[in-house]
């Protein structure tokens, strides 16, 4: 019995570990059951049975994209002080994640944000709410910033992180269409620029 259990888990994650790379390239509406069962040698009704449906299988590889998001750019911060220290290290493991990252075709996040902004419905509403956790950390980090004096009293947190998401987003770009090599050291700079107030040459100091 828990041999069975163990393997259905092993099963659905490897279902949805092919998924994420499949929709990463195709979006999460290019990915179909059959594409996924021919990837992984499985019979459709294998693939669509842990999630129930096509629905359920795309909100299982859009949770686990996030997920990835998390554990490879907010929890290492984590580890550092509040506030600026942590900021840094999250601005470097943004700007890794970009350049670096698990997906083949750049940031999930941002490809699915502009694939789902006009849609209505649950994946939609799933994806707002993780950014708007994300933006709510950098603005809870900026906070934190500016109440130790790191930051200028009079820098608006929102403002930065608007900045914040605009550099990432055109980096994404710079690196998947432009194939800018240095598009995500200028990234980082340019991060670094913004919340420290300083000009970017100097940020790193």
């Amino acid at each position: 019995m828990r041999r069975s259990a163990e393997e259905a888990r092993l099963t659905r994650e490897r279902i949805v570990a092919t998924g994420v790379t499949m929709s990463s390239i195709d979006g999460l509406h290019g990915m179909t059951i059959g594409s996924l069962a021919q990837a992984l040698g499985m019979s459709k009704a294998g693939v669509a049975g842990p999630f129930g449906s096509l629905a359920g299988l795309q909100l299982a590889v859009l949770a686990r994209a996030a997920q990835l998001f998390t554990e490879a750019v907010v929890m290492p911060g984590l580890t550092s002080e509040p506030g600026l220290p942590r900021l840094r290290v999250v601005i470097d493991r943004w700007c890794g994640y970009l350049d670096g990252g698990p997906f083949p075709n750049g940031c999930f996040v941002t490809a699915a944000s502009c694939e789902l902004d006009g849609r209505p419905g649950e994946l939609r509403d799933f994806l707002r709410t993780a950014v708007m956790r994300w933006r709510a950390f950098l603005r809870e980090e900026i906070v934190a910033a500016r109440a130790a004096g790191d930051l200028a009293p009079g820098r608006d947190p929102d403002d930065l992180v608007t900045t914040l998401t605009g550099i990432a987003m055109a980096a994404n770009q710079e690196i998947q269409l432009l194939e800018d090599m240095a598009a995500a050291e200028r990234a980082r700079r340019l991060m670094l620029a913004t919340v420290t107030g300083r000009r970017a040459a100097d940020a790193d100091g």
